[in-house]
């Protein structure tokens, strides 16, 4: 009897390591990307060509970050939470890239996903101890995070300088992938 629990558990984890590799390439996957000179279609939505949906959310250290404010700038959207191993694996190549890039007018919006977290002191914390100068805003009530439907996180949007969705990609970013991104958009 013991030989054949062991059989079964041995099927049962190479079900889930299989399911896991095919998981991880599904969702590493990313959506063409946009020509520069593509337009948006005028709605409003997620879909590539899509303008990005606007919203309104608290920024850690006070005031608040509209996304139509930042129009004429591109804007890297990226859902995450601190507990999330690929947020956290991608959050330093994301400072590296925001601090070579601010000056072009790329911006980096990172909607932490605030109700999943222990604390918004518990987000404070983490963006102190990574040394996060972009954007971090509290997304408490999942408003945006169901809006631009982040299912598994790191979600991220590219979003041209006309507020319109270019490019969607689902897991972490490096910043070879986030300049391959931005420098396809205008």
């Amino acid at each position: 009897m013991k030989k054949r629990h062991n059989g079964w558990a041995i099927v049962v984890l190479l079900g889930l390591l299989g399911w896991g590799i095919f998981d991880a390439e599904f969702l590493n996957r990313q959506e063409p990307i946009a020509s520069s000179s593509e337009e948006g279609n005028g709605q409003i939505g997620i879909e590539k060509g899509n303008t990005a949906p606007d919203f309104e959310l608290q920024q850690i250290g006070g005031g608040t970050v509209k996304l139509s404010d930042l129009r004429g700038k591109k804007v890297i959207l990226n859902l995450w939470a601190t507990w999330c191993p690929p947020c956290r694996a991608e959050m330093p190549d994301m400072q590296r890239y925001y601090e070579e890039n601010k000056e072009e007018g790329v911006v980096i919006l990172g909607v932490n996903l605030t109700d999943t977290e222990a604390s918004p002191e518990a987000v404070a914390d983490f963006v102190k101890l990574y040394g996060i100068t972009f954007p971090i805003l509290l997304d408490p009530e999942k408003e945006v995070a169901n809006v631009y439907k982040a299912i598994s996180i790191p979600t991220s949007y590219i979003i041209d300088s006309s507020g319109v969705i270019q490019n969607k990609y689902i897991g972490p970013m490096n910043e070879e992938t986030m300049e391959n991104m931005l420098s396809a958009i205008q």
